[in-house]
């Protein structure tokens, strides 16, 4: 509920607080007195935008401020954690213009930017916003109208309980029917190039080792060589190193009865002598592996020929890496199978879903269809009661594909003249007859949604007498359950408020002031008067006055 307004250095106004009740709220005030000022300082809190031309005094700011009071702060703590602001009972919106054209918003105090705050206040109040007379000609509102009359809360919820799940399936269905279709578009290929692999034999390290065996035997006579000359020198030499270590022992196991000190150096010439003979016996072992077979070469060349061919074929550099593309392409032609068997077995699934998600559906359009007949009657006695006789509303329904809502396609079509063409409400319907339309529904809907504050502006356009009687009394009905702000011309809608705001202007020489004050039980009935046959007021005029207000 908007409990309170402040404007300052906005328009004409210096500065105004505007305190609010819980229920019905007029506001009135002569052609030009700045009703529509007041309603433009309002939006600034609700995020319409704004220039610096607002600014009344260019030496100072525009404030605007509006405290709302919560009674359900729980509906809006997503929203409060979000933006970091702290849960409270209070919103205090703040729109602060410059007059170089800066503006900032905050709520509580933390600054917030537009599309945000238009997000919030939407919930708060119904200003031209989520559920203003422009909405009466879209499909979401219309639905959410014949929903709320037709209290189809449990159906819808079983119903989308049901959409979701058939929903996650056939996406589900879908994704694997383009990877089975994208497969097999590829499948010929990759089941070559498997081949190819797999006709290699390859085992891990297979094309390293091999060059490294290549390497071995392009130098095998070298190696030969070098190895003859080191056995020579190990133990076929004149004076052979291993022949030579057995005379140096031989001589310190002469001497070492006379010096202890020359047992260890004793102990590792005999190390010493034991390993050169280990390294002469395996280096005649090399002897005998080395091998010229120039076809064994071939093979290896031809073999590693193979390997990196491939290797350049699939841009790596490893046995390694081949193998892992072989695996994987093995995979690939394994996995299509798999989900060939999954398709089959999802889609028998998602279309048993889809009978359960049309059965839900057809008990959605059957409450819906049962709820327009009243609705429509209801909306049209009404539409006579408000000054529009002529007036007829149509709901039609139609099937659409399946929805988050079900398969309903729900329009209001509209007649103004009696004509029985009905037409799109958007296409025929003026202002003033939008916004008592828009009455009409939210009276009947009231008890069903819980709506926002609610602001009319002009809605007594071209009524007067009994018709604005009957929208006084809506409003009056509207506003014994939640807050309601009204702006008229009319004394019988004037008469209805719980509060009663009074603009007017004052001259102070050349400049123009804006004011606005909530009127006493005495002065309502002098103001009304005056509505009702101008000023000074008669005294007939007095007694309707007092008339209406009781």
């Amino acid at each position: 509920m908007l409990s309170n307004l402040e404007i300052q250095n906005y328009i004409l106004i210096d500065q105004l607080q505007i305190e609010l009740s819980n229920q019905l709220s007029v506001i009135t005030g002569e052609t030009g007195a700045g009703k529509s000022i007041i309603m433009g300082a309002l939006g600034l809190i609700l995020g319409d935008r704004a220039d610096s031309t607002v600014c009344r005094d260019a030496s100072k700011k525009c404030v605007i401020e509006g405290t709302f009071t919560i009674t359900q702060p729980e509906l809006y703590s997503a929203f409060l954690n979000e933006h970091d602001i702290e849960p409270s009972n209070e919103f205090i919106i703040r729109r602060e213009i410059s007059a170089q054209g800066k503006s900032r918003a905050f709520i509580n105090d933390t600054p917030i930017n537009l599309n945000d705050l238009r997000q919030l206040t939407s919930q708060l109040v119904d200003l031209h916003q989520q559920f203003d007379t422009l909405n009466l000609g879209d499909t979401e509102f219309q639905r959410t109208v014949i929903d709320a009359l037709a209290n189809t809360q449990k159906e819808l919820a079983v119903y989308q309980s049901s959409f979701q799940l058939w929903k996650m399936h056939l996406k589900k269905l879908n994704e694997l029917t383009f990877q089975r279709d994208e497969f097999e578009k590829t499948e010929s290929y990759k089941k070559h190039l498997w081949e190819e692999l797999e006709a290699l034999h390859l085992k891990e390290n297979e094309l390293e080792q091999l060059e490294q065996e290549l390497k071995f035997l392009e130098h095998a006579e070298v190696i030969k060589t070098q190895i003859d000359h080191s056995v020579m020198a190990l133990e076929a030499s004149e004076q052979p190193m291993v022949q030579q270590l057995k005379q140096i022992i031989h001589n310190l196991e002469s001497i070492v009865k006379w010096q202890p000190n020359f047992e260890v150096l004793l102990d590792r010439l005999k190390a010493s002598q034991i390993e050169l003979a280990d390294i002469s016996s395996e280096l005649n072992t090399w002897q005998d592996k080395i091998d010229f077979d120039d076809q064994k070469m071939t093979a290896i060349q031809e073999r590693l020929s193979e390997g990196y061919s491939l290797q350049k074929k699939h841009k790596v550099q490893s046995t390694h890496e081949l193998l892992e593309i072989q695996h994987q392409l093995q995979k690939d032609l394994t996995a299509v199978l798999h989900i060939q068997d999954e398709i089959e077995q999802l889609t028998k699934q998602v279309a048993e879903e889809e009978k359960i998600v049309l059965k839900n559906a057809e008990i959605l359009t059957q409450k819906r269809t049962d709820a327009i007949a009243p609705f429509t009657k209801n909306v049209n006695q009404l539409l006579h009661q408000v000054g529009m006789p002529n007036a007829k509303i149509k709901v039609t329904i139609d099937a659409v594909d399946f929805n988050v809502f079900g398969k309903d396609k729900i329009d209001f079509l509209f007649d103004a003249n009696n004509t029985q063409k009905f037409e799109t409400i958007k296409k025929v319907a003026s202002g003033g007859e939008l916004s008592r339309l828009m009455l009409c529904i939210k009276s009947l809907v009231a008890k069903s949604i819980d709506l926002p504050t609610m602001i009319f502006d002009e809605i007594d356009t071209g009524i007067s007498g009994e018709p604005a009687k009957q929208v006084g009394l809506l409003l009056q009905s509207l506003g014994a359950a939640r807050q309601v702000l009204c702006i008229t011309h009319q004394p019988q809608i004037a008469a209805k408020g719980h509060t009663h705001l009074y603009v007017y202007k004052e001259q102070d020489g050349s400049t123009t002031h804006t004011h606005l004050r909530s009127l006493e039980p005495s002065e309502r009935v002098v103001h009304i008067a005056r509505m009702i046959g101008g000023d000074p007021p008669s005294k007939n005029a007095l007694e309707n006055a007092k008339e209406l207000l009781t």
